[in-house]
């Protein structure tokens, strides 16, 4: 017994000075170290807009959509109108959200596609968020005209990634 007693703790003593005779770690040392060594993402790119539209849809007997571009909507059921940007070199799947804003609320509200949509509480506000690809980088948004919309001062703001890409500042007016 008194042996094993001796070798227990002679065994200790040794392990235990050799934890304590070794070079402490510098913890901030080996954080900073991990932090350089660790590459930055490298797919993170800023989108830019190289181009923006806003206006009245315009649609020719091929289907080919325009915008006829105005600040001036006229208060007419079935007139369509909206905006398209124009995306600096870039391809591929982009996620936005736009934010209508009314100057009070319309009768109704709706959507054709079911999309990701919702209304303030005040019915003043809509928000429409949608993923849309296109190979030429062009995303684009219209709204149609219907009984109950009201005159005067309309704004959309267009964001991705949380980040102000766009602003239209408009005016639906009555028809005379």
């Amino acid at each position: 017994m008194r042996i094993w007693t001796t070798t227990a703790v002679l065994a200790s003593f040794w392990l235990i000075s050799g934890v304590i005779g070794s070079k402490p770690i510098n913890a901030t040392s080996v954080l900073v170290e991990n932090a350089i060594s660790s590459p930055a993402p490298t797919n993170v790119k800023q989108i830019t807009v190289s181009n923006t539209e806003f206006g009245l849809k315009r649609v020719d007997s091929k289907g080919n959509v325009t915008i006829f571009q105005t600040k001036r909507v006229p208060l007419q059921e079935g007139n369509t109108y909206g905006w398209r940007i124009k995306l600096k070199d870039y391809r591929g799947e982009v996620k936005w959200r736009e934010v209508l804003r009314l100057p009070k609320p319309p009768e109704t509200w709706g959507t054709d596609n079911g999309e990701d949509f919702s209304i303030s509480a005040d019915g003043k506000t809509s928000v429409t968020r949608r993923t849309q690809s296109d190979p030429e980088g062009v995303i684009e948004n219209f709204w149609t005209i219907a009984p109950g919309d009201p005159v005067g001062k309309h704004r959309i703001e267009i964001y991705i990634d949380d980040r102000l890409i766009s602003t239209f500042e408009f005016e639906v007016i009555p028809v005379k």
